[in-house]
């Protein structure tokens, strides 16, 4: 599991989640709009917006802030006009930093994230300086409830999927971008809850994190997620998990 998927793993037991719940649904519009935009409001001919109605829904999201949504994407409410701009960047330990946001004013938001990397030890990067460094997977998350880790395997591998994290809370089945819909799909029709489905940016090569740069690190991915305009943070620090526990013990 990477750095960062332990990371979240750990923020979901401490209960941070919940606590920004309607931070989370106000990222989820956002996404659901501009893929509404995009793509149409039908998510069977749309597969960007069925994933986040996947995501959507498995946190419970309700109903009628996702039909705002599609229609402020489908121009019958009125709204902003979000943009898509990715950020590069590096956190601390020299850990590479791929930051993708949805904003109305790139201006304004570049320079944010610039003033969020200056305060917590990091910098911004040219384009292109880190991306090489991940490359585009699917990756679903799979209630642990469903089944035991090694059905999971299984069932995953029997429904196209390239890897499976059965350690993970929730699992996460790793997929081809091309073939993400496609396993969602067939995982879905074994009976296993989808918690959510999207096609993510994983680092080819990872950087250890230890002593000083830990807390500070995590300080930093935390005030990028925070930020309004900011859809995904994506790393490549390793870490370990005593380590996560004891700064997220530490920030209360």
């Amino acid at each position: 599991m990477s750095g960062h998927s332990k990371w979240s793993q750990i923020k979901r037991k401490k209960g941070a989640a919940d606590q920004k719940r309607g931070q989370m649904f106000s990222k989820f519009a956002k996404e659901i709009t501009v893929a509404t935009r995009l793509g149409g409001g039908d998510p069977n001919g749309n597969p960007r917006l069925r994933a986040v109605l996947i995501a959507a829904r498995a946190q419970n999201m309700p109903s009628e802030n996702v039909e705002r949504a599609i229609k402020r994407g489908l121009g019958e409410l009125p709204g902003q006009s979000f943009e898509e701009s990715r950020y590069e960047g590096y956190g601390p330990g020299g850990v590479a930093l791929l930051i993708d946001c949805l904003t109305d004013n790139k201006k304004r938001t570049v320079g944010e994230i610039r003033h969020i990397l200056d305060r917590n030890g990091g910098s911004m990067a040219e384009s292109n300086a880190v991306a090489w460094n991940f490359e585009r997977k699917g990756s679903i998350k799979v209630s642990r409830a469903s089944c035991s880790s090694d059905d999971m395997f299984e069932k995953a591998i029997e429904a196209g999927a390239e890897d499976v994290d059965t350690d993970a809370d929730p699992y996460e089945v790793i997929t081809a971008p091309q073939d993400l819909q496609t396993v969602a799909e067939a995982v879905q029709g074994m009976g296993l809850k989808i918690e959510a489905a999207e096609v993510v940016m994983t680092p080819k090569t990872t950087v250890k994190v230890e002593g000083k740069h830990s807390a500070t690190l995590l300080k930093l991915i935390e005030a990028l997620e925070d930020h309004d305009d900011v859809q995904h943070v994506y790393t490549n620090f390793d870490m370990s998990e005593e380590e996560m526990a004891a700064a997220a013990a530490a920030s209360g």
